[in-house]
């Protein structure tokens, strides 16, 4: 009788477990899906005219180096829309997304920068083991290093990947944590391409 009873409890939660993990899941799941930006993103309704303009965040500047080990900082590249996206090359959900950033870039790099920024520690990832990567994968993008943990300290980043968009004249106006889609991506340039 005792088995039976313990057999019993020891369904009871594992039955308990697998609801909570399903409804944790599925909150979670909504926050972060691939093709949510962030809840800041400006009003998509219709402005109103005798409303004062929405404010912007200014992005703080980050210094990274490029391939040749020349430094380029974020307000560097104020003038045209800028995407950045953080990524490293150990990480799955990154090496998913880099393909849609690709075709973006061959799309529509005259027109908007790109900043391809590889999380670079000098342990997990170092910047022969980015190069290589985006070498094998045959990505033309423009790729960063953040050899000194500059732009990650900067921006906190705790999580890859992460995207931040920019308009033109530097202010961040969305980003998103995790993987996101190309139709995720091409709709956060259009955000700040308009």
């Amino acid at each position: 009788m005792k088995k039976e009873l313990k057999w019993i409890i020891a369904v009871l939660v594992f039955a308990l477990f697998i609801g909570g993990a399903y409804l944790l899941y599925d909150k979670l799941g909504e926050k972060f899906a691939p093709d949510r930006l962030a809840e800041s993103t400006p009003s998509e309704e219709t402005p109103n005219e005798d409303a004062p303009p929405e404010e912007t965040e200014k992005a703080p500047d980050f210094t990274v180096y490029d391939r040749e080990g020349n430094e380029v900082t974020l307000y560097g590249m104020r003038g045209k829309p800028t995407v950045v996206n953080f990524w490293a090359s150990w990480c799955p959900p990154c090496k998913e997304e880099l393909p849609d950033f690709e075709k973006m870039y061959l799309e529509m790099g005259d027109e908007v920068n790109f900043m391809m920024v590889d999380m670079t520690d000098g342990y997990q990832e170092t910047k022969e083991k980015g190069e290589d990567y985006v070498k094998e994968q045959g990505f033309t993008f423009p790729l960063y290093f953040d050899l000194d943990q500059d732009a990650a300290y900067t921006y906190g980043i705790q999580s890859l990947p992460t995207t931040v968009f920019y308009d033109r004249e530097g202010n961040m106006i969305t980003y998103a944590m995790g993987m996101i889609d190309y139709e995720t991506l091409l709709k956060g340039i259009g955000m700040i391409t308009e």
